[in-house]
C-alpha cells in the first residue's frame, strides 16, 4: 500500500460482524456473479439459501478439517497478501492450507495482480477481492479447481467510462446479488449487477468533496451493514453511515485523516483502522466519541499503517499491519497482540512469511 493518500489499499468485512448478520467490462459473467436487481428476490444462484453457514460451505470447498476445541483464533483467516500476488488461507496454527492461484489455476487471459481484500460471498462458495492497482474485481469460485468466475474492469488501465475503476477497493458481493465497491480514484460507490452493468452509485465521478450521500472525498471502504445499508470510510477523515435507501443517518470525523475501512459494531459503534505510522485503532461511537484506542508508539506492538480492523469475538480484533508485514490479533481486554502471522517488517513469501497483507476474512 502506497503512502500516496489518494492511493488507499484497504479492507472491510461483513462476516466479521458475526452477530449482527448473519471482468473485464464486456466479460462473461457465471451464476457466481451479481444479480441484475436491487431486491433479494433477483440474487443469483451464488446467493441461493443453504442451511449451512458460509463459513460450513467454505470449510467444506477449501478441504478445511474443524478447529480443534482449545484454539485461541475462533476460525481460519483468509489473508489477501497483496505483494505476493496470492490469497492464503491460515489455520490457527499458522500453516497454510489452501492459495490462490494454484498452478495453471488462470484461465486464458485472465490475470491475477495484487489482491488487495478478500471475503467470502455470502454463502461461502466464492471469494470477491479487489486488484486495486491492476484496477479490476474479481470472483473466485471455491472447489477442487477454483477459478476465476466473474471479472470487472480493465486490468491495468484506470477509468471512469462503463467497465471501467480507478483503485477499486472493498469489493463485497451482497444478499441481493449486487457487487458494491469504493472506486477510490472516481470518489464513487458504485453497485454493479451480473450484466457489468452499474446499477447504482452514491457520489459521482470528478466531484470528490465530502458531502454525503451526494458527493465523496476518495471512498476507501464499502462495509454493508446488517441494515441493508453501507458504512463508507472516506480518505480526509470521515466515516458515513447510510440506510439502505441511501440516505445519510450520520457522519462522523475520525482522529485520523487516513481512516480505513470502517466497521459497524453490534452496538451501533465503529471500528476503524487508521493507515499512519505508528498506526492505530479506534472504536468511535456515532457522536464521534473515542472510546476505544489501540496504537503503541514504538516496539513489538506498534503497527506500520493498518488498513483493515476486524472484530473476531472473545474481545479479539484481527487487524492487518501492512507495511508491518503480518496479520494479528489483538485482544481488546489487555492492548496485546496474542497471535500474528507473519514476520515484523520482513516481507517475504515462503511459510511463514507476508508481503503487505492487505485484506483479511475469517472462516469459522
Amino acid at each position: 500500500m502506497p503512502a500516496l493518500r489518494w492511493t488507499l489499499p484497504s479492507l472491510a468485512l461483513l462476516a466479521a460482524l458475526g452477530a449482527v448478520a448473519g471482468g473485464c467490462g464486456g466479460g462473461s459473467a457465471t451464476s457466481d456473479g451479481p444479480s441484475t436487481g436491487a431486491s433479494t428476490s433477483t440474487a443469483s444462484s451464488e446467493n441461493s439459501s443453504t442451511p449451512e453457514s458460509p463459513g460450513e460451505v467454505a470449510r467444506q470447498r477449501l478441504g478445511l478439517p474443524p478447529l480443534p476445541a482449545n484454539s485461541l483464533l475462533p476460525g481460519y483467516l483468509l489473508i489477501a497478501d497483496r505483494d505476493n500476488n496470492r490469497i492464503i488461507v491460515v489455520s490457527p496454527d499458522k500453516r497454510i492450507v489452501w492459495r490462490f492461484p494454484p498452478a495453471g489455476g488462470l484461465g486464458q487471459g485472465q490475470s491475477f495482480a495484487g489482491p488487495d481484500d478478500a471475503f467470502l460471498t455470502p454463502n461461502g462458495r466464492s471469494i470477491i477481492t479487489n486488484e486495486e492497482f491492476a484496477d479490476t474485481i474479481a470472483i473466485i469460485r471455491l472447489g477442487q479447481r477454483p477459478r476465476i468466475s466473474f471479472e470487472y474492469g480493465h486490468a491495468g488501465s484506470p477509468g471512469s467510462a462503463p467497465g471501467y475503476l480507478s483503485h477499486p477497493d472493498d469489493a463485497y458481493l451482497l444478499p441481493n446479488g449486487l457487487i458494491s465497491v469504493a472506486d477510490i480514484i472516481n470518489c464513487r460507490v458504485l453497485f454493479i449487477d451480473r450484466h457489468h452493468r452499474v446499477a447504482r452509485s452514491i457520489g459521482r465521478s470528478g466531484d470528490c468533496s465530502h458531502d454525503p450521500p451526494s458527493s465523496l472525498l476518495q471512498p476507501n471502504g464499502d462495509t454493508p451493514t446488517p441494515d441493508g445499508g453501507v458504512l463508507i470510510t472516506e480518505i480526509g477523515g470521515w466515516v458515513d453511515r447510510l440506510d439502505r435507501k441511501g440516505d445519510l443517518m450520520w457522519s462522523i470525523h475520525t482522529p485520523t485523516g487516513y481512516p480505513s475501512d470502517a466497521q459497524l459494531l453490534p452496538n451501533g459503534d465503529v471500528l476503524v483502522a487508521g493507515f499512519d505510522t505508528p498506526g492505530h485503532i479506534y472504536v468511535i461511537t456515532p457522536q464521534g466519541r473515542v472510546i476505544w484506542t489501540y496504537g503503541p508508539d514504538t516496539g513489538a506492538g506498534a503497527l506500520d499503517r493498518p488498513s483493515l480492523a476486524v472484530p473476531i469475538g472473545n474481545h479479539l480484533i484481527a487487524a492487518t499491519d501492512d507495511y508491518g508485514q503480518r496479520v494479528v490479533v489483538i485482544d481488546k481486554r489487555t492492548k496485546r497482540i496474542v497471535w500474528q502471522y507473519g514476520h515484523l517488517d520482513q516481507p517475504g513469501s515462503a511459510s511463514g512469511f507476508l508481503n503487505k497483507p492487505d485484506g483479511l476474512d475469517l472462516i469459522k
